[in-house]
């Protein structure tokens, strides 16, 4: 029998607001699910600059995220490197019960490995993957590039890493290590001495279809017999591989998930429905039920990246099709069509201006940020029950042209949308329905669209052709503080998306959108503005 999984709603990103854990792993050890990924800083330079975090949720609520603490620091690792940065990382537990975490310092092309006996403890450097007489792998010329490490111990107790990095046009490093595409390698019962040499399972120059080159991010799940080897191509999503075997015979399944929608419903890398980056995650299963975990960008940044997660179909014959980015994500299900929701859980940011530059892009395109420093939920965090960071995102740089969509919710008749913003711009503000049965015969039809054929055009019809409810004309906003924009309408019962779009001139910022069914309003309520 499949359980609700879930007490109380839950959203995408699914942890705080102020938390940028990107790269995660989503593993069930006992009775919880852990995440374990890359630590990014709010406001920072590069990537993964905080220490490794973990969070974890019992898997009959998948809603109950709780903070386990810092588990590794960057300054745990023994020697000096190029960048002290902590990237992507992966759990397991091996054969003798502890928990092993893999990880790569920036650029290094060495696994290292830390130890623990419970998988959201303190972990201490144990050693790096080496050969049996003790030379590292990755450190000699001619060896394939170590990067991003993911574990599978097999049923029959064999253990094997997956690993590499493959920049577009680099194939070889100055140390002569190998961008060749992901490998393999078995390693022995101890978890970190490798047994036979790295092999390629998926090579570099492979493209099944145009933008699904391997580029880095293995992550690997043993499902219903078969191996699901999830990686990241670029900034046009997540895709996998799957086989009988765990070391061979891999063939190309498709693309599983991107945070930008890349390849369904009409967008693509140049016209996405969310800002578009890096990507990695993977794949877990809960009581009959799979999940895809990913990342979104956020700040118009690479370097502030925040978890999100999608239920997925495993089909019989194996295949997992493609499933659009929601604001509802582990929800088990659309989101009530009443009450308050906070910007930040809008899934699309479709931003329809030209920018002639990358500095004049990060300047000015839409996007989700925050107020104020970088968080440390250590320092106010209840084991028990979380506490207000102070630290809420919104949606910043809402202009002309601009469009924002939350999927999805289940309404049964409501009359009024607030929104609360502040800024100064004056124009028109739309908002736009979509039902959910439909999104996905037009995600039928536009996938199978000749690649980049009229896409900007497939784009904005179908923005066009969703039913616009309500609106407000030349409206005028003047404020610096959060005020609430009311606008009538009229949603009848059934599952819809929500488009909100601005028309004119100047900025707004959004932080909260609250669905409403109150009493009849008259001709002088309608289109007001007052502060809260």
């Amino acid at each position: 029998m499949k359980k609700n999984l879930m007490k109380k709603q839950i959203f995408n990103p699914y942890l705080p607001s102020y938390e940028y854990i990107p790269d995660g792993e989503p593993h069930i050890f006992g009775e919880r699910l852990y995440i374990f990924g890359s630590h990014d800083k709010f406001g920072g330079t590069t990537y993964c600059e905080n220490d490794y975090v973990c969070y974890s949720a019992p898997v009959d609520d998948l809603s109950a995220w709780r903070y386990e603490g810092v588990i590794y620091r960057k300054d745990q690792h023994p020697y000096q490197v190029e960048r002290p940065e902590l990237f992507a990382p992966d759990v397991v537990q091996g054969r003798d019960g502890r928990y092993y975490l893999y990880y790569s310092m920036a650029h290094s092309s060495l696994i290292s490995v830390a130890v623990c006996d419970e998988p959201a403890g303190k972990y201490e450097y144990l050693c790096d993957v080496h050969l049996k007489d003790g030379q590292v792998l990755g450190n000699r010329p001619g060896d394939f590039y170590q990067f991003d490490p993911a574990v599978l111990v097999d049923d029959d107790g064999k253990v094997y890493l997956y690993s590499g990095f493959c920049p577009t046009k680099k194939r070889v490093d100055d140390a002569g290590m190998l961008y060749a595409g992901c490998h393999v390698t078995e390693l022995a019962a101890d978890m970190v001495t490798v047994v036979s040499e790295p092999k390629l399972v998926i090579e570099r120059d492979e493209e099944p279809e145009t933008g699904a080159r391997y580029l880095e991010a293995p992550s690997i799940r043993k499902i219903n017999g078969l191996y699901y080897l999830v990686y990241s191509a670029r900034c046009t999503g997540l895709y996998y591989y799957v086989s009988q075997y765990p070391d061979h015979g891999f063939a190309y399944g498709g693309r599983i998930h991107s945070t930008s929608d890349v390849g369904i419903n009409g967008y693509t890398e140049d016209h996405p429905a969310y800002p578009v980056g890096n990507t990695h995650g993977g794949i877990v299963g809960v009581h009959g039920k799979y999940y895809i975990f990913d990342h979104r960008l956020t700040n118009n940044s690479s370097f502030s990246r925040q978890g999100v997660a999608e239920e997925i179909k495993i089909e019989k014959n194996g295949h997992i099709a493609q499933v659009e980015s929601t604001s509802c994500g582990l929800n088990n299900g659309p989101l009530i069509g009443e009450g308050t929701y906070p910007a930040y859980i809008a899934c699309n940011l479709i931003d329809a201006n030209l920018y002639q530059t990358k500095e004049e892009k990060i300047a000015r395109a839409m996007c989700i940020t925050q107020d104020g420093e970088d968080v440390d939920a250590g320092e106010f965090w209840n084991h028990e029950e979380e506490q207000d960071s102070g630290q809420v995102q919104y949606i910043k740089n809402i202009h002309d042209k601009c469009t924002i969509g939350f999927k999805y919710f289940d309404f049964d008749g409501v009359n009024e949308i607030v929104l609360v913003v502040r800024g100064h711009a004056k124009g028109d503000i739309q908002i736009k329905l979509e039902h959910s049965e439909q999104a996905c015969s037009n995600r039928d039809i536009l996938k199978n669209m000749k690649q980049k054929e009229n896409n900007s055009l497939a784009q904005e019809n179908k923005l066009e052709s969703m039913k616009q409810i309500a609106g407000l004309k030349k409206s005028d906003i003047q404020s610096d503080k959060w005020i609430e924009l009311s606008i009538p309408v009229n949603i009848v019962t059934g599952v819809y998306a929500i488009y909100i779009s601005f028309t004119g001139e100047g900025t707004i910022e959004m932080k909260e959108i609250n669905i409403r069914n109150v009493g009849m309003t008259t001709e002088s309520d309608m289109c007001t503005c007052y502060h809260m």
